[in-house]
């Protein structure tokens, strides 16, 4: 018999978000008439806005006559390429640099195979679960430790109130990727300059990769907050930055993403990462649907991209009523000005105590701190990603059972 991968069998057992999907399901079944709101995961409600539709819908058809129809797909369509990089960087880079995908979740794992199994990561603690797992199951760590939570081979790095959710860089001195996400996913925090320009430097002088997750940045409201790790001098020489628009476009559903990889990026023997990453791609991935890419320019364009904002400012109020409500109840809660999430703290209870609590009083679905590690415990994650009403009764419901 073929033996079982070894560095899948680490994984623990349950994924945090199908694990609260099991855990809302059993709950419902015992309570068919509860009506449940999620402020959990952080799935975009829908439905897409007429001009983003329209652009998919007209892509669609085009597949239906010779000569709209477009076989396998490149690496992206140069219109999408140059469109986001108006966007969102000011065309402050090469289109040849921005690479096409399903999703910056599926180019986490891709880009843990662009660099093999010998390189130390560090990751932000608490942390989106991804990048752990996703580096365990290429086998760039140790064992998993059942009392402390967390992977022998990983450095963590502890954001919490006291460093304002930020890091001290310090302990990843020896590591080789340094992950860092900001809007940060789960504790809605935003890296400032300062602070990125540390992390630039940091990299520099220990020779690491910075691996930028910038998912959230259409929330960033303050101008004086960097968008992108590209704004700040020398991020080219050392940073990969994956975007995505799932959250900005609420194409959870549809699936289309990107990741920036510079060409002054360089591996330890000069040679160039990013002509990795594209004979890496070319090899394993055929492309993103031509139909999802038309969709994405359908996105930048300006009619899509006014809905993309109006979309950014509902979801925003969503969590400023929220953080109000937490707020009048005591609740130590952060963030929600720059980013979609909630990071709150309800006394008394562990982090799965105030799943359950909320869940089984409020018939309220968040997400427990403590599965995005170690310095979560204590802490849940409310999410703003819901229609205005169901948000409006979830405050109700707070307000009552907080």
């Amino acid at each position: 018999m073929v033996k079982r991968n070894k560095n899948i069998a680490k994984l623990p057992a349950g994924y945090l978000f199908p694990v609260i999907a099991k855990k809302r399901r059993e709950f419902q079944e015992k309570n068919p008439t509860a009506k449940i709101i999620s402020l959990g995961i952080g799935d975009t409600p829908g439905p897409l806005p007429k001009n983003i539709t329209a652009a998919l819908v007209k892509a669609a058809e085009g597949m239906g006559t010779s000569e709209g129809y477009s076989g396998y797909p490149d690496l992206g369509l140069l219109k999408l390429r140059e469109l986001i990089n108006l966007r969102f960087y000011n065309n402050q880079l090469d289109p040849d640099e921005i690479l096409i995908s399903d999703g910056a979740k599926c180019d986490v794992g891709r880009l843990q195979m662009l660099f093999g199994a010998d390189v130390k990561i560090a990751v932000q603690d608490p942390v989106y679960p991804a990048y752990v797992d996703s580096s365990v199951a290429m086998g760039q760590t140790g064992e998993f430790n059942p009392e402390t939570k967390q992977f022998g081979g990983i450095t963590y790095l502890p954001c919490n109130p006291a460093n304002n959710f930020f890091p001290d860089l310090t302990p990843a001195k020896n590591s080789d990727l340094i992950f860092i996400c900001s809007p940060n996913n789960p504790t809605g925090a935003c890296a400032n300059r300062q602070q990125l320009t540390e992390l630039v430097a940091f990299a520099k002088a220990n020779k690491a990769i910075i691996m930028y997750d910038a998912a959230y940045s259409v929330f960033i409201q303050d101008p004086e907050l960097p968008k992108s790790i590209f704004e700040i001098p020398g991020a080219k020489e050392v940073a990969i930055e994956m975007h995505s628009f799932s959250k900005s476009a609420s194409f959870t559903g549809v699936r289309l993403g990107w990741t920036v990889v510079p060409k002054e990026l360089k591996f330890e023997d000069g040679s160039s990462v990013l002509n990795d990453w594209v004979r890496l791609t070319n090899t394993i991935y055929n492309g993103t649907s031509h139909i999802t890419q038309l969709g994405g320019i359908g996105v930048l364009e300006d009619a899509g991209w006014a809905e993309v904002q109006e979309m950014t400012s509902e979801f925003l109020e969503n969590a400023r009523l929220i953080k109000e409500a937490l707020v009048k109840k005591d609740v130590e809660v952060y963030a929600g000005e720059n980013a979609p999430y909630l990071w709150a703290k309800i006394p008394g209870r562990t982090s799965w105590e105030t799943f359950d609590y909320l869940l089984e009083q409020a018939q309220i679905v968040c997400t427990p701190g403590s599965g995005f590690g170690i310095a979560g415990e204590g802490f849940v994650r409310f999410s703003a990603f819901g229609k205005r009403a169901d948000i409006l009764e979830a405050i109700t419901r707070l307000e009552k059972f907080l």
